[in-house]
This record gives C-alpha cells, sequence and structure tokens, in this order.
C-alpha cells in the first residue's frame, strides 16, 4: 500500500526492543530523498510526506511547477535489478494496452530504475482515489473485466526473473522460520503439529486439481492497492507481482459467509470472462492460496523485525497471544480445506 499519507504518529511501547545498529532505510533524511529525486532533472520544492509502505519506503515529493511525484526506495537486498525491471515491464505492457495503471516514470533514456546513494528508487505520478467497495457486484464486475484484461496480457510471456508464489517458499520456508527463531517452547509442538497437516493437506490439494496455467498476476489484489475514482479502478504497487493461478488476484476480493462470496465470485467471473477464460479447477486453489498467504505473512513480520517500524506499527507480533491466536486460526484453516470449494454457478 503506498499511496496513503501516515495519519498518525508511531507510538513506542515498553515491550518493543528497538535493535541497536541503524537500519538502512533511518538514512533516508528529506535532503537525501530531494537529491534522488532531482538527480533525474526534477526540481523539488522541499515538501515531502512519508506514505503508508512498510516493506519499502515511499514519499511523495512536491515538484516546483508541477505535481507532486511518489518516489518509491525499495528495501535493499529484497529483490534483484532484474526482478525490479520485471516488474516495470509489466507494468509498461498493462498501460501499453490503455489498462489502468500506475506505471513508473521513465526518463530520456527510457529508464525506470534509478540509484542514488546505495539506494534503488523509482518515481510515480500521484494517483488520486479511495478503496474499492467489494462489497458492491457492481463493483467487482468492473473489477473482474479489469482484471481479464490484464491477465490477458500477462499470460502473453512469462517472468523470467521474479518467482512464483509456490509451497516451497510460501510455506515451508515460512514455517521453517518461525519453528525456528520465533515460536515458544509451549507453543512449539502445537505449531508444528498443525503447519505439518496444513502443507501436506496443501500437496494434497495441488496434486488433486490437475493441470492449472501459471501467469504474470498483480499478485497482492486487496483494497489497499486498488484506487476508485470516477467510477472506474487503478491499479497500484505491482512489488510483490509473482507468477501465480489467475484465481490468486480473485479470491482476496471475497468476503463474507459462502453464499455471499458465491455472489461476488460469479460477478467477478462474469466480467473476467468478457476478456479472458476462467478455469474453475483454479476455485480448488483459493483455501490452499489463503493458507500460504497467512504463513507467508507471519514469517514476513519475522523476517522485518530488525526494521524500526515494524515493532512500533506491530508490537502484538511474536507475543505468546499472538501465536496462541494464530494456531487457532490454522486448525480453522485446515478444517476449511476439507470443505468444498465454491462453485461457479
Amino acid at each position: 500500500m503506498i499511496w496513503y499519507l501516515h495519519t498518525q504518529p508511531y507510538q513506542k511501547t515498553g515491550t518493543v526492543t528497538m535493535p541497536e545498529t541503524i537500519h538502512p532505510f533511518q538514512t533516508l533524511t528529506p535532503d537525501f530523498i530531494m537529491n534522488a529525486v532531482e538527480s533525474q532533472g526534477f526540481r523539488c520544492d522541499c515538501r515531502t510526506f512519508a506514505l503508508n509502505s512498510y516493506e519499502n519506503r515511499v514519499y511523495q515529493v512536491g515538484i516546483e511547477e508541477g505535481e507532486p511525484l511518489v518516489a518509491k526506495f525499495y528495501r535493499p537486498e529484497r529483490w534483484s535489478d532484474d526482478q525490479i525491471r520485471e516488474e516495470h515491464d509489466f507494468c509498461f505492457e498493462l498501460a501499453g494496452q490503455e489498462l489502468s495503471v500506475v506505471a513508473p516514470w521513465r526518463n530520456g533514456e527510457r529508464e525506470s530504475l534509478f540509484h542514488h546513494g546505495g539506494f534503488r528508487f523509482a518515481l510515480y505520478r500521484r494517483q488520486g482515489g479511495h478503496a474499492p467497495e467489494f462489497d458492491n457486484l457492481d463493483n467487482l464486475l468492473i473489477l473482474g473485466r479489469m482484471l481479464g484484461r490484464m491477465h490477458g496480457v500477462g499470460r502473453v510471456r512469462p517472468f523470467i526473473h521474479r518467482p512464483a508464489i509456490d509451497v516451497q517458499t510460501f510455506g515451508y520456508e515460512s514455517v521453517a522460520l518461525i519453528r525456528e527463531r520465533f515460536i515458544p517452547q509451549e507453543y512449539r509442538e502445537s505449531y508444528e503439529a498443525v503447519t505439518g497437516q496444513l502443507l501436506g493437506r496443501i500437496e494434497e490439494i495441488l496434486a488433486g486439481v490437475g493441470d492449472v496455467r501459471w501467469i504474470r498476476t498483480h499478485g497482492d489484489c486487496h483494497s489497499g492497492n486498488i484506487l476508485w475514482r470516477d467510477g472506474a479502478p487503478h491499479f497500484v504497487d505491482f512489488d510483490d507481482s509473482r507468477t501465480a493461478p489467475a484465481v490468486q488476484d480473485l479470491w482476496m476480493m471475497l468476503s463474507g459467509d459462502r453464499p455471499r462470496q458465491s455472489a461476488q465470485l460469479a460477478e467477478l467471473v462474469e466480467g473476467y470472462t468478457e476478456f479472458c477464460d476462467f478455469n474453475p479447477r483454479e476455485l480448488g486453489l483459493v483455501g490452499v492460496l489463503r493458507v500460504l498467504r497467512m504463513l507467508h505473512y507471519s514469517a514476513w513480520l519475522a523476517r522485518r523485525w530488525e526494521d524500526p517500524i515494524f515493532p512500533r506499527t506491530f508490537p502484538w507480533f511474536n507475543t505468546v497471544r499472538y501465536w496462541g491466536e494464530q494456531i487457532l486460526e490454522l486448525r480453522e484453516q485446515l478444517a476449511l480445506l476439507e470443505e468444498p470449494p465454491l462453485e461457479l454457478p
């Protein structure tokens, strides 16, 4: 989520132990940010605002005689230059098909990834809008059409450098990190048992779904990455773009009880299939993708814990209460994996 201003200051908490070393992001001073932007030929007006982003650092920067720009500084050592450029190229392909995505700015040499003071950064135009209402079925029809067009482009060629959403990285590696370094001793046995059962069941489901096409996807289609304006969606932040089944970009828009989710799914797929065919077998992967996202989320927080913004923003993480509740939620997900998948009417 990269386009929203922080509305409240970070709060200190007595339960947080801050790292003693300086995190690289702490060197991003206003002067550094403006110097980076000006290295691409712009003149800043000394106004910088931090926007709501955790994985990277994103700022709105005022520009003399022009609209403000959004400057995104990438987290060091997360993506390679080739992986970032591949994300950018996907956005350019989508924009070239007149799809409303917020693609990076390119300079006169057609470069979109820049380097300054040891950081990599990209510049974007500012995009206004608000989060879409996923409960509005008319909105879901429009979103389905947009995703169908996006996936039509996503199918044209594969990612070469960007990884996939798979059970190894999102599942086994996430569980191993938590088990070895974070889970409290009193919950270790329960955590190992439930995650072992989940990963085993996920392997069975993947084997039973059959042939499913993996394509380039947005990868993180929650409401914070879609800005709604003038009756249309504008997709932002392709930072988590990965190879995945098409349903990865649909399932996070579903909510409520099963009948409600079925109605939402019907609208999404109706719009989607106006531009791209949809394989209903992929619906059997919704539960799998949901569990993998949950496991990956805990591991993401764990991997980022040395970044001061994480203990301040997520003080509840890695507490005994958190892990107790997490195990209960994972047990619920195990039960949900045994239920029949959603079906199209």
